[in-house]
């Protein structure tokens, strides 16, 4: 492909050299850069790619993509310089893998919660549904049945193209994929056409990235607006932002709700251990999912397949039997004492509210509910308190202990975290550094048919901890305290 085609559509401001020569490849990682590839030089967070200029022409870099143009231009190099490389990049990517979103129907999903069970969803539904389907998720992106490693809930716009066209390539119909905030405010998704998009919900994360609340709430935003008329976008208008998001959006809009009027309207029927019966547009439906959380996420998922243009009767039957994704909710039980174990994902002082508030519904009669909770280092240290807040209030008893601390001593987010117990709770936890001793400590509190949460890590397999990633699985722990697998 001609460097001219690759910039289809990229805003110039200046560009020195010709366009006329073939590219091979486009990066924005300096150390994957080979003979006939276009570096381009993005200002990352941590990292500014303008430093590693120098080395991508040593590697082989036949163009330079760029914000600043360096004093001296080295000569045999295509020079274009660009308002934004980031932005470029996407559009690029787009352009370079073959237009991919073009040639698939992709929805997006944002919002703070929930993501990961819309996006899992729909691409578990139209796959039963006999399509052939792309997934892009915090979980794991999938082609067809080919399960691949997932880094980033939504991967570098690159990656992203790239991964998109092995899709194309596979002959999938349809792509569902996360939208992070970081992802909207990197442009890692900028040149993507989406056939729809959908907010779950907003609440407070992020904000360790983010500058405040209300940029974290525009960011959202953004992605609605940039919708194409042809698209649609669902928004769910219990959450109080939930018009907000898409009032500027020029894609047709619809509704869901528990609570509100609305195009896809949802009511709890019944809501226990065996999962939720819902009345959905008029229609009673049991679903193996549980929780009000997870009924407005199916809601989504079914209002999203109606715009698809899938069949009502034939999308609830199929929505029916499906599982969800990993570590959503996932429980086991004890054989002997029949405790009810739960590994939740759940690391925002809202999705733990959700869950406990889902487990409290649960219960039959005095059960202890036991919260083991933590809080991610490097992260966002306003929400460390409040998470603890949370679980006190509404735990019998509560086991603060590590998350992945990263580069952050696990006992100091602990002792942050416990700033936020107040003084009457603070005989209902106790804080142990170690994850697996705390799992340890809730199994041997547990009394016949209580319920422990395991709040935090979900479906990771790992702890990370001084930038090394150790294996540890919260349900395989589980498991093997109570009993259900070898030691």
């Amino acid at each position: 492909m001609l460097l001219q085609d690759v910039l289809y559509k990229v805003r110039l401001q200046a560009v020195i050299g010709s366009t006329e020569v073939e590219v091979k490849g486009i990066c924005i990682d300096s150390r994957k850069v080979q003979a006939g590839c276009v570096f381009i030089a993005v200002k990352g967070t941590a990292v500014d790619g303008h430093q590693f200029i120098d080395k991508a022409i040593e590697s082989g870099a036949i163009a330079i993509v760029c914000e600043q143009m360096p004093a001296i231009v080295k000569e045999g190099i295509t020079w274009v310089q660009v308002e934004n490389s980031a932005a470029a990049a996407g559009v690029m990517a787009h352009n370079f893998y073959g237009s991919p979103s073009q040639k698939l129907k992709l929805v997006g999903v944002t919002g703070t919660n929930g993501k990961t069970t819309i996006a899992t969803l729909l691409y578990q539904l139209f796959s039963s549904l006999g399509y052939k389907c792309g997934l892009i998720s915090t979980v794991q992106n999938c082609i067809g049945d080919k399960v691949l490693e997932s880094t980033h809930t939504t991967p570098d716009a690159i990656s992203l193209n790239a991964l998109l066209a092995e899709m194309v390539d596979a002959s999938c119909s349809y792509a569902f994929m996360e939208v992070s905030s970081h992802a909207i405010h990197q442009h890692r998704i900028e040149g993507l056409e989406y056939a729809g998009g959908i907010f779950s919900n907003i609440t407070h994360d992020h904000l360790d990235y983010h500058k405040d609340f209300a940029e974290y709430i525009n960011v959202k935003k953004q992605f609605f607006d940039s919708l194409p008329k042809e698209a649609f976008a669902i928004t769910n208008v219990d959450d109080k932002r939930g018009r907000v998001m898409v009032q500027n959006t020029r894609a047709a809009i619809k509704t869901y709700s528990l609570k509100s009027i609305s195009d896809f309207k949802g009511r709890i029927l019944d809501n226990n251990i065996l999962g939720l019966h819902l009345d959905v547009d008029g229609k009673e439906v049991h679903f193996r999912l549980i929780g009000e959380f997870n009924a407005y996420n199916l809601l989504a998922v079914y209002g999203a397949a109606i715009c698809l243009g899938a069949d009502k009767e034939e999308v609830l039957q199929h929505l029916s039997v499906l599982p969800g994704a990993p570590g959503r909710f996932d429980y086991i039980i004890s054989n002997k004492e029949r405790v009810i174990g739960i590994v939740d994902y759940a690391h925002t002082p809202d999705a733990l509210l959700n869950v406990l508030a889902t487990i409290k519904k649960l219960r039959k009669g005095f059960e202890q509910i036991i919260t083991v909770v933590g809080c991610g280092g490097n992260r966002d240290k306003a929400k460390r308190p409040i998470m603890a807040e949370v679980a006190v209030e509404h735990s019998d008893k509560v086991v603060f202990t590590s998350d992945n601390p990263r580069f952050e001593d696990a006992a100091a987010i602990i002792k942050e975290m416990e700033a936020g117990v107040p003084a009457a709770a603070r005989r209902k936890y106790i804080a142990i550094t170690d994850r697996k001793e705390a799992i340890k400590t809730a199994v041997a509190l547990a009394n016949k048919e209580d319920i422990i949460l395991i709040a935090g890590k979900g479906h990771e397999s790992y702890q990370e901890i001084n930038g090394v990633r150790n294996h540890f699985d919260d349900k395989e722990v589980l498991s093997e305290m109570f009993g259900l697998l070898d030691k």
